[in-house]
């Protein structure tokens, strides 16, 4: 097995990361573009993701990783919530949407599997 040294070498990190740039493509254009609350609310959230997993790989314990990684996962429903509001504004075609929705549906399932393995981790890190 490899060994994880940083966290860009996480696999749920990279999913969280080609979240985001989806949906920075994704409110670029369009409408979308002009909602300036939506749009960086949106944004925050799917930045968020990535950002949590990664600030809680550095606190070098598990507890306070796996609860970073919940918080990640709570970003990855509030996208969805967002996403689906803008597609109800029409910003975001349906299949924009059902391309997004998935791709955060399968993150958030990515950190929950993950998280569970860190709690049952005997590896427990400084804290």
């Amino acid at each position: 097995m490899t060994k994880i040294e940083r966290f860009e070498d996480l696999e749920v990190w990279k999913i969280a990361f080609d979240c985001a740039n989806l949906i920075y493509d994704l409110t670029s254009i369009g409408k979308f573009s002009q909602d300036y609350v939506l749009r960086d609310q949106i944004r925050r959230a799917g930045v968020s993701i990535f950002s949590n997993i990664a600030e809680g790989f550095e606190r070098d314990g598990n507890k306070e990783f796996a609860n970073f990684l919940t918080i990640a996962k709570g970003s990855c429903g509030e996208a969805r919530a967002q996403a689906r509001f803008a597609f109800h504004r029409n910003y975001l075609s349906e299949d924009e949407y059902k391309v997004l929705s998935e791709k955060l549906i399968q993150t958030s399932r990515q950190i929950s599997g993950f998280r569970s393995y860190i709690r049952q981790s005997e590896m427990k890190g400084r804290k």
